[in-house]
């Protein structure tokens, strides 16, 4: 599989994307982050994960009373859902920034994101749109951009035996 940009020098553009690349991994890692150990800005130290807490109780528990609360309540607090969870923002996270893996990153952190947006359905401030599926269309837009070439590791992954064996984990 050529690579039609290989060998030429980043656009302006690519550097757009790197910088989007780098915050939303950033996002995604300081979630992890701050549930894992209650830095206190989203999660107190007393409910981290490490602490015994949950990392997904609080925000589906909260989902109740919405369209799909009943659905997403129920998934609350389950060891497998917090894993599930905590392992998707750490990969997420660190391949964003890193910019490898980044179609996996960008199908994987879109199905997150728009789980969240539906466990919060209605929208409080829009009937539809919200910064989840921004985030969603914005991951597709960096997988499809290769913005993990620019500041990152993309093309040297992409070189990998095992990239080249299983494309799909550019």
């Amino acid at each position: 599989m050529n690579d039609p940009r290989a060998g030429t020098a980043p656009r302006p553009v690519d550097y757009v994307w790197a910088a989007a690349r780098i915050g939303i991994g950033w996002i995604f890692l300081w979630a992890f982050l701050d549930k894992t150990f209650g830095w206190g800005l989203a999660t107190p130290a007393g409910k981290a994960w490490i602490s015994g807490g949950s990392p997904t109780t609080g925000f589906l528990k909260g989902t109740g009373e919405n369209a799909l609360g009943v659905f997403f309540s129920s998934l609350a607090g389950h060891l497998w859902v917090d894993w599930l969870f905590m392992l998707g923002l750490l990969g997420i996270g660190v391949a964003l920034i890193l910019g490898a893996g980044m179609r996996i990153a960008a199908v994987t952190g879109a199905v997150l994101l728009v789980f969240m947006w539906a466990a919060e359905l209605p929208l409080a401030n829009n009937p539809f749109l919200d910064e989840h599926l921004i985030y969603a269309i914005v991951l597709a837009g960096l997988a499809l951009a290769g913005a993990g070439d620019t500041f990152g590791i993309g093309r040297m992954w992409g070189r990998t035996a095992l990239v080249r064996s299983y494309p799909v984990l550019k």
